[in-house]
């Protein structure tokens, strides 16, 4: 059977465009030029770009690569290569591409790609005009800010075998034609764009290589787990929003080789490199991982991971992970904190998303922040589908956190942005978590749990989801899934902002089970970790209470009531109201243990 994968990849389509006229005018003739295009400007640009032919038909191709800022440099620079190309050829004689680009997941053979995004990308370069390109708003999305080009927004088309409307953009022939880029030889530097005319690109905010992890052991045959290492976190980091991940075939050809970051970091136009080393002593194995800012040559963080080496898969699966998270979280506040003389929308929505997931916790001002951040990043770019999520996310988890003042506008107003994200992005990764979230908070379990997988099956290593969709298995009734999904999540970030909540999810279903001791000791240390949280602080109350320690069930009740936003601590009813327990298996424990422990304690029932 063929081997087939998976893999999220920017397509580029591009054909000849009246390919049958020049056929009828000049046979020979038209297959000689569209030949020595493709020989000698077209694969040349794509090999330089990073990119692969996939297929070649007599009057087109197809094309991916790994970055969409490099599919679109591409087909800008092989549209201007043309313009050069044709200057002295008899109009009616020019060979004219259309050229269209989206980015997708594809199912991936050794000879062909496959799925709706090639469909769509060839829908797109119909769409083009001679000498132009079309992209995507999914492609769109990732260029803007990043590639000094102004697209023609087309709007929704219509288009054959697309079953939805496509949004798509135009860099038209004029504009392309007017670009200052100076008919150099192909042997201009890689990497280099101002030495193709472009203006010299700021590397994307969230770009990084991984470099090959180097092998320390004696044993060369050992080389394979480092390899392998590689290739998991690349594979993991591509899969977070918003991060470019430069390919694994060209972080290999720096395997071995001597190291300049700067430089490095100038030819493949990334911010960050990551590398590291495997070495394996007998049943012990030790793995370390160091991000280097490569415009500052400094260290942003390291870690080592120590582990038996007993089950190397899942050795390897759960480091990769590990290393994965982190530098989601290590990445955003790295990029948060660069100074910018003039921010962007972009520069606000890093820095709103380093505040939502502050290290220290969220707390009430944080998440007012975060959101005043994404409000700017809004005002800035009404267009901005990461700040409509991220908002709505940061609204719509102080209600969670029980910080929210105004839950119901609050959540009127994150379904409103959500609403918009689909409109304009259906697949956006933020959809399914932010879906998931604030059905949660309209207690709504069941539906928010094919929310939660459709996000883990988009990024298996995200943390919140993963947490999240034990909550909700708990709250339907199937608690004994609860506390593997919050010790996993643990265990994948255990530096996470939202530590705190997941001990406390652990602390409540020891509670239920009347393993009251285990759970006060979860309890506090979430309340160590985050003492601003109201919800561990309840649920401390009758766990202290149960116990017959009044005094510090009283504490914790006043410091509760006083933390939390919505008024839920003031009686029994009013806390079933806010927060329902819907399986009757949960009600039935949290009548035995939770809310016997907070009528000891002295909560009134209404």
């Amino acid at each position: 059977m063929m081997a087939t994968t998976r893999r999220l990849a920017a397509i580029l389509a591009a054909d000849v465009a009246g390919y049958s006229r020049l056929m009828g005018i000049d046979e020979d003739g038209t297959h000689q030029s569209y030949t020595a295009h493709l020989r000698e400007l077209i694969t040349p640009k794509i090999r330089e770009h990073r990119g692969r032919i996939v297929k070649s038909t007599g009057d087109g191709m197809l094309a991916e690569f790994p970055s969409v800022v490099d599919a679109v440099l591409c087909a800008v620079e092989v549209q201007c290569g043309m313009g050069s190309r044709n200057t002295d050829v008899e109009e009616d004689k020019r060979v004219a591409f259309r050229i269209g680009i989206n980015v997708s997941d594809v199912i991936a053979e050794p000879g062909d790609i496959f799925g709706d995004g090639v469909n769509i990308a060839a829908r797109l370069e119909s769409l083009a005009e001679p000498n132009g390109i079309c992209i995507s708003r999914a492609v769109h999305e990732q260029v803007r800010d990043k590639l000094p080009y102004t697209f023609d927004d087309l709007g929704a088309q219509r288009v054959k075998n697309i079953a939805r409307p496509l949004h798509a953009y135009a860099l038209r022939a004029e504009t392309i034609a007017a670009l200052p880029i100076p008919n150099l030889p192909l042997a201009a530097s890689f990497g280099d764009p101002g030495s193709l005319g472009l203006p010299q690109l700021r590397a994307p905010r969230l770009s990084i290589v991984v470099l090959p992890f180097t092998n320390l052991n004696d044993d060369r045959e050992q080389q394979y787990l480092a390899d392998a290492i590689t290739d998991d976190v690349t594979t993991d980091l591509s899969r977070i929003v918003d991060m470019v991940v430069i390919s694994r075939n060209t972080a290999f050809t720096y395997r071995d080789k001597p190291v300049d970051t700067r430089q490095l970091g100038r030819d493949l136009n990334v911010r960050y490199l990551l590398g590291g080393s495997v070495r394996r002593s007998g049943n012990r194995l030790r793995i370390n991982a160091q991000l280097i800012d490569a415009d500052a040559d400094a260290h942003v963080w390291a870690e080592r991971f120590d582990h038996d080496s007993g089950d190397l898969f899942a050795l390897q699966d759960e480091v990769t992970s590990r290393i994965a998270v982190a530098l989601n979280l290590e990445l955003i506040g790295a990029e948060a904190a660069r100074p910018a003389e003039h921010p962007d929308a972009v520069d606000y929505v890093l820095r709103g998303r380093a505040a939502l997931y502050d290290h220290r916790g969220s707390t009430p001002e944080r998440f007012a922040a975060a959101a005043a951040l994404f409000e700017r990043a809004l005002a800035i770019d009404p267009a901005s589908i990461e700040a409509r999520a991220l908002l709505a996310l940061t609204l719509t988890e102080s209600v969670l956190e029980q910080v929210s003042e105004t839950a119901a506008i609050d959540i009127a107003r994150a379904e409103a942005l959500v609403d918009e994200v689909v409109a304009m992005s259906p697949r956006h990764p933020q959809v399914n978590f932010v879906q998931g979230q604030m059905l949660r908070a309209r207690h709504q379990y069941e539906l928010a749990i094919p929310e939660y997988e459709a996000a883990i099956a988009l990024n298996r290593n995200w943390v919140q989801a993963i947490a999240a969709l034990g909550l909700c298995k708990f709250f339907i009734g199937a608690i004994e899934e609860a506390v593997p999904a919050q010790e996993q999540a643990i265990r994948l970030s255990p530096r996470d902002p939202r530590l705190p909540n997941w001990y406390w999810r652990i602390g409540m279903v020891h509670l239920l089970q009347s393993r009251t001791e285990e759970a006060i000791s979860w309890l506090e240390r979430a309340r160590s970790a985050n003492p601003r949280l109201p919800g561990p602080r309840a649920w401390l109350v009758s766990a202290y209470a149960l116990k017959d320690d009044l005094r510090r069930a009283t504490v914790e009740l006043a410091e509760a009531r006083r933390l939390s936003g919505d008024n839920r601590y003031a009686s029994i009813a009013i806390h079933k109201a806010t927060q329902p327990f819907e399986a009757a298996v949960i009600q039935t424990l949290a009548e035995e243990t939770f809310f016997a422990g907070l009528r000891k304690a002295g909560m009134p029932n209404d």
